[in-house]
């Protein structure tokens, strides 16, 4: 792909940017993906490296968090087109990075880290727009409590992302290998954080020692797939050597879930935080966050330990 782009056809180099259709939403694949190409190939033009990208989507994403503190729907709108941008931005940068051969695991990271950014400001700003206003049907203003919903919604979208994204990075490396699929593990992470120079700078001490954090959480929320990989490598000495009957069983079981990891992250609650706010019941947004979202977490996390349990008794045992 990096030679010859030039060569080749926007709808080419478009596919060729998609990981995968079974872990892709379809407004991902036929808006979010094509304007986020449009603005890859325009950085490569101008030699821009995809982390640039990604660290300028931070401070796009946090100033459209920012602007949902407002009550104003003219505020709000502009928050929407800023949070969209960054969005464009964070598929770019994988993009560029795909278009490049530039994929980095501080790339990763970074994007990652850009997300929580732009949400961590968005609950900021909801919490201190709601602090003085009433409680609907009540005569209390919301005072602390929005605080504590908020703290809540937090906590939940940064688990519900961590295992969505870890559960799309699975199904691409039983579809695709670990090339395309970006699959690290504590161990290996904390070996490499360990193996640091002494004169390491401090980016690179902070990217390994909290990577190798995010992998472990994923890691403790997933011990049947754990085992499953574990009795994979102890007998056939690496996944690539997995009979196809197996792998097919586990894609089979892994497909349906990807619809849920896909709600699970960016789409589905920007849409939410969009229409609340303009609305003006952010409120609902945050409830939306703790319930609904929170029930298909579970749901999902339940199902895909079910499936890796299946597979190590029915094909591996």
């Amino acid at each position: 792909m990096i030679e010859d782009i030039e060569n080749k056809k926007f709808k080419q180099l478009l596919r060729e940017t998609i990981k995968s259709k079974d872990t892709e939403e379809w407004i991902d694949i036929y808006f979010t993906r094509p304007i986020g190409l449009i603005i890859a190939l325009l950085c490569r033009k101008l030699g821009i490296h995809p982390n640039g990208v990604t660290i300028f989507s931070i401070f796009v994403g946090v100033a459209g968090g920012c602007m949902f503190y407002f009550t104003s729907f003219w505020y709000n709108l502009l928050g929407v087109c800023l949070l969209m941008f960054a969005n464009f931005l964070d598929s770019a940068d994988g993009q560029l990075a795909r278009l490049t051969g530039q994929k980095t695991a501080i790339g990763r990271f970074l994007d990652g880290f850009a997300e929580n950014m732009w949400f961590l400001f968005i609950y900021l700003a909801i919490a201190f727009r709601l602090w003085n206003q009433f409680i609907p049907g009540l005569d209390d203003v919301w005072s602390i409590w929005i605080v504590v919903m908020a703290l809540l919604a937090m906590q939940s979208h940064s688990l519900q992302c961590l295992l969505a994204d870890y559960y799309r990075q699975i199904h691409l490396f039983f579809l695709k290998g670990k090339k395309e699929a970006e699959l690290d593990s504590y161990q290996q992470q904390r070996a490499l954080y360990e193996a640091l120079p002494k004169e390491a700078s401090f980016v690179d001490r902070f990217f390994y020692y909290n990577y190798a954090n995010y992998c472990h959480r994923q890691e403790k929320r997933t011990p049947a797939f754990q085992k499953m990989m574990a009795t994979i490598l102890e007998r056939y000495g690496s996944a690539d050597a997995l009979p196809s009957e197996i792998r097919e069983a586990f894609l089979q079981g892994s497909r349906p879930l990807m619809l849920l990891t896909n709600i699970l992250t960016f789409n589905v609650r920007a849409i939410c935080l969009y229409v609340t706010c303009m609305l003006n019941c952010p409120w609902v947004y945050l409830l939306f966050e703790i319930t609904v979202m929170n029930v298909l977490y579970i749901y999902m996390q339940k199902q895909h330990e079910r499936l890796c349990e299946s597979i190590t008794k029915g094909g591996l045992e």
